[in-house]
């Protein structure tokens, strides 16, 4: 018997995963997840979040902070919470798996500390579903380090008071 299967990519399966790892997050504002893997194997996750033990800003509310960019541009930023990327390499620093020469899955292009992070713990790409309206460094610095980007859809991530 034929069976007419429209199975997912291996990208979009993991994109698919961000998302419900995502519906984990103690923050509104993104509600982002994050999936390491190494030859399609899922080595680490993480999720935006509060650090282990201190209040959520579903709880207690966001702690804003405002940025005046070089050009005059002005954003709003949570900074309570540890990225879902941070914290995937964080969970795996924690339990001591390596993350050399793997894939990073994530719902928006890290922020430039996040593209750090990514880089020293030797991913080698990055994949993201949506783009972010302050990435461009990150997407200069993963360029100039030899990782490959790949942005899955050009919108750019919104949420309430950026």
């Amino acid at each position: 018997m034929e069976q007419n299967s429209s199975r997912p990519t291996w990208d979009e399966y993991f994109i698919n995963l961000i998302q419900t790892i995502g519906t984990r997050a103690t923050c509104d504002r993104g509600r982002s997840g994050c999936v390491v893997v190494r030859d399609k194997r899922i080595l680490t996750s993480g999720y935006v979040g509060s650090p282990i033990g201190t209040k959520h800003c579903d709880d207690v509310g966001h702690e804003m902070h405002s940025v005046i960019h070089e050009d005059g541009t002005q954003t709003r930023h949570c900074i309570r919470t540890a990225h879902a990327e941070q914290n995937a390499i964080a969970n795996a620093a924690r339990f001591g798996v390596a993350l050399d020469g793997s894939t990073l899955y994530c719902k928006m292009t890290p922020c430039y500390a996040c593209a750090k992070m990514i880089i020293n713990a030797g991913i080698k790409r990055v994949v993201c579903e949506k783009d972010y309206h302050a990435g461009q460094r990150s997407k200069e610095i993963f360029r100039e380090a030899g990782i490959e980007y790949n942005l899955v859809n050009n919108e750019v991530q919104t949420y309430a008071d950026m």
